[in-house]
């Protein structure tokens, strides 16, 4: 029997049951939830006892229930599917693949990291993808108004097999959008963005998707690309010439340079990752729409979604088992790495606390107990704006990517990256980590200055610090306030910043892309770089001008 597809609902009108069909997800409570997790979850059970891998995983357990699951078979990281994954030994997995997946590896010990999708995974997934568009165009429960076959796309995903270029992939199969340009995976990112953005003026534009810093590189392209239109190109091309002429009215009546928003009104955009808090309200101011926040990953698809509210995020209950690490027992197996920590289930979670994410996945996948390396923090037990009764969360960081300095706080990459954002220097990207010198912690920013003159890096670092203050009230890392609001602060804070020469990230990519590196390896980690790392960065590095600035527009070289 075939299944039913989104498409086809959405073909023959259906939008009720299509929404029903994508998004009725967020209309379950807690106990449906745990029942369709666990009856999914007793089905893979299943499928691991019958396959080399799972019984390898499993380290020959025969589980009969999901507590002697949890109980006897141990937490896995990627180490453990070696060889089955990286050399794609399709005859040991639980069920044959219909898609591998790729994402970046460890350097020198495997380059790629390889996910099998069985074929009724990517079915599901590709429910999942229909969802995330309409939920991003969505203004209420049940908000259909805008959905239609042919949405114009801009296409700023990367190909297939990496996992943005597969959720691509199959959400235009899921709603038979047209991707701009056609030709997208034929071309370099800033090609795709310059001959979309061509071909979105004669053929208008609805939406995208993509890291919110990327969308806002992307609208700053095309901010400077509408102001440097060839006028006589337009002269022959009708409908591009009138949606910039209308641009150009909106613009003067606003007093300002004319922005994505003027040409287009985008019905939806899709967004994700670390620096989504940071960069949404400028996305919106660019682009006139917020984006949706989404939680996905190359090791287990679409984990979880906002709502119209675009608050916090509402797990899907059918790609993957979850489990949750709570912080104290990731403590302890930080302390000791024989100890094993225990697990929570989504309806045993508690408002406020900060949890390890554990995943298996379901319908024949492969990766079981999965450490991804993400942590997440419950907000609250239920959505009350949007009237959803499932636990609610944000992502919080990446496992490893915390700086603990005493007086300082807890910092995660979010905080240090909005902190920055909101000190008024223009940037063009930055790595942190902690240091220590004579006995005393701090933490260090190392900072590539997009504009200059720029202020004097003792000023910055003062900034800087009073920004952490502020950030202290939203998100409690228990900053130590060591002087008052209208105080100088002491010569001996517990941060450094230290500019970078002009083009130093830039050196560094090109240095990694001669190098072969992956794609996922090309740009330096903002969080905990190693000494190799900072060397490439410092090289040529050149003295600046020291001259306090207000503010400055920030130009993303990402």
């Amino acid at each position: 029997m075939t299944m039913i597809k989104p498409v086809d609902l959405l073909r023959e009108g259906k939008k009720e049951e299509m929404w029903q069909m994508c998004c009725g997800f967020i209309d379950l409570d807690i106990e449906q939830f745990m029942t369709i997790q666990r009856q999914l979850m007793m089905e893979q059970i299943e499928l691991l006892k019958a396959s080399s891998l799972g019984r390898k995983l499993m380290r020959g357990a025969m589980p009969s229930t999901i507590d002697e699951f949890r109980t006897l078979v141990p937490l896995t990281t990627y180490d453990d599917y070696i060889p089955e994954l990286t050399e794609k030994m399709e005859d040991s997995l639980p069920a044959r693949p219909a898609q591998w997946v790729r994402t970046s590896g460890y350097t020198g010990k495997y380059e790629i990291k390889w996910i099998p999708m069985s074929e009724r995974f990517v079915e599901e997934l590709e429910v999942l993808c229909a969802a995330i568009v309409i939920l991003c165009m969505a203004d209420y429960r049940g908000d259909m108004r805008r959905m239609k076959e042919h949405l114009k796309v801009l296409s700023t995903f990367a190909s297939p097999p990496y996992a943005s270029g597969v959720i691509a992939s199959l959400l235009q199969k899921a709603v038979n959008c047209d991707f701009l340009p056609s030709n997208a995976d034929e071309l370099t990112f800033i090609d795709k963005v310059k001959q979309g953005f061509s071909q979105a003026l004669d053929e208008g534009l609805d939406g995208f998707g993509g890291l919110p810093s990327v969308l806002v590189t992307v609208g700053e392209q095309l901010k400077q690309q509408s102001n440097r239109m060839d006028k006589k190109e337009l002269l022959k091309r009708r409908r591009a010439l009138i949606r910039v002429l209308k641009g150009k009215m909106k613009s003067r009546f606003a007093r300002r340079a004319m922005l994505p928003r003027d040409l287009w009104t985008v019905k939806g955009i899709l967004g994700g990752g670390t620096d989504s808090a940071v960069f949404k309200k400028r996305v919106n101011e660019l682009w006139g729409r917020t984006p949706l926040e989404l939680y996905a990953g190359s090791e287990g698809g679409i984990y979880a979604a906002q709502a119209w509210d675009y608050s916090t995020m509402t797990f899907t209950p059918n790609l993957n088992f979850y489990e949750f690490i709570p912080e104290r027992e990731h403590f302890k197996w930080q302390m000791d790495h024989s100890y094993k920590p225990q697990t929570v289930l989504l309806d045993e979670v508690k408002e406020g606390e900060v949890y390890e994410l554990i995943l298996t996945n379901l319908h024949g996948g492969a990766l079981t107990r999965y450490r991804v390396g993400d942590v997440v923090r419950v907000r609250s037990l239920r959505n009350e704006a949007a009237d959803i009764n499932l636990p609610q969360i944000v992502f919080e960081r990446r496992a490893d990517d915390l700086i603990d300095i005493a007086g300082f706080g807890r910092l995660t990459e979010r905080v240090i990256w909005e902190a920055i954002e909101t000190a008024g220097v223009g940037y063009v990207d930055w790595t942190a980590r902690k240091e220590i010198v004579d006995d005393r912690a701090f933490l260090h920013i190392y900072l590539e200055p997009s504009v200059s003159p720029v202020p004097a890096e003792k000023t910055f670092t003062a900034e800087l610090y009073r920004r952490f203050r502020e950030l202290d009230k939203q998100y409690n890392f228990n900053i130590y306030s060591i002087f008052g609001e209208d105080e100088e602060p002491p010569l001996d804070l517990p941060l450094k910043v230290s500019y970078l020469s002009p083009g130093s990230f830039r050196r560094y990519i090109v240095q990694r892309q001669n190098e072969g590196a992956d794609l996922g390896h090309l740009k330096p980690p903002h969080i905990n770089p190693s000494d190799a790392v900072l060397a490439a960065l410092s090289e040529q590095a050149v003295e600046v001008e020291r001259v306090v600035v207000k503010a400055t527009e920030r130009v993303n070289a990402q």
